[in-house]
């Protein structure tokens, strides 16, 4: 069976486990890294502007022995005459897996579903897994195995929300939502939501957000997420020794002050180096069953 990567909702507990505790072993093989993905070749499609996704895939594949196609989707035949069927069966033929960031989640399931490489979800609209990867290797840097802890969400109700709360299931950490009461609609039945920031804040590990106007969304109305900027009173209310992440870009002024920015809590740019590291387990991991040869199983 093809092993895509679409979303943690979809993949078993033990099986995330794994992955996440291989990304810890390849970062201390930072400086070299085992070439188990020789050989092999990485399509990656992009229908969205991208600075870390691009580049940590890009990266990854590379600096495990593989090699990497990018391609614009606006100039891409399925853009046009060619269906999302056609565009699968032949990529299939051509590379050893796929990573695409677009924003039509039900195209990026099509795609898996007729594909016979592995499709990695490096972004949509709906959720983004990988960086909840990256950001879930990141706390366990800073503050041990991630059960348990509180993770404290500000702001917007997004695909990377989504993304932690399919998370949280799965890896035992209790998640928090904070947002306005208007977004309470737009939320999953099973997310712990509030209205009140500062409660939320109150004794977490980890205070989390992100920008409160996305690809697409110009002109946004930003009125209501005003109470939910993370300044330096929200993060007072937190555990000692908390931690701020926000997985970029950043709209500074906006869903977080300059100050959080330059203190010793943030680690944004923690939580973008191990995107690299993320991606690199999550490939080993699609490709350790895909007929390829992958010189040590994941």
């Amino acid at each position: 069976m093809t092993r895509h990567f679409l979303d943690l909702a979809d993949i078993p507990a033990a099986t995330l486990r794994n992955i996440l505790d291989n990304a810890h072993a390849m970062k201390k093989e930072k400086y070299s890294p085992q070439q188990i993905l020789e050989g092999l070749s990485l399509a990656m499609m992009f229908d969205k502007k991208s600075t870390r996704t691009r580049i940590s895939f890009e990266l990854a594949m590379k600096q495990l022995g593989g090699h990497t196609v990018v391609m614009d989707m606006v100039n891409m035949q399925v853009t046009g005459a060619e269906s999302i069927e056609d565009t699968a069966n032949v990529l299939s033929r051509f590379v050893d897996a796929i990573m695409i960031r677009m924003s039509n989640h039900a195209a990026l399931s099509e795609l898996a579903k007729f594909s016979k490489v592995p499709v990695i979800n490096g972004l949509t609209d709906y959720s983004h897994p990988c960086q909840i990867m990256a950001d879930l290797l990141t706390i366990e840097e800073k503050m041990g195995n991630v059960k348990g802890k509180k993770i404290s969400w500000f702001g917007d109700y997004n695909n990377v929300t989504r993304s932690f709360l399919h998370a949280s299931e799965k890896f035992g950490f209790d998640l928090v939502v904070a947002i306005p009461e208007k977004l309470a609609s737009k939320a999953d039945n099973n997310a712990n939501i509030t209205h009140d920031a500062k409660g939320a804040a109150k004794d977490a590990d980890v205070l989390v957000t992100d920008t409160w106007v996305s690809m697409g969304q110009e002109g946004k109305d930003i009125e209501a997420f005003w109470p939910y900027q993370v300044n330096l009173e929200l993060m007072s209310l937190a555990k000692p020794g908390a931690v701020f992440m926000h997985c970029m870009p950043i709209h500074q002024g906006e869903e977080v002050t300059e100050d959080v920015l330059r203190s010793p809590a943030c680690i944004i740019y923690d939580e973008a180096e191990n995107r690299l590291h993320a991606q690199k387990a999550i490939l080993a991991w699609c490709l350790a069953e895909s007929g390829v040869h992958v010189k040590r199983a994941a």
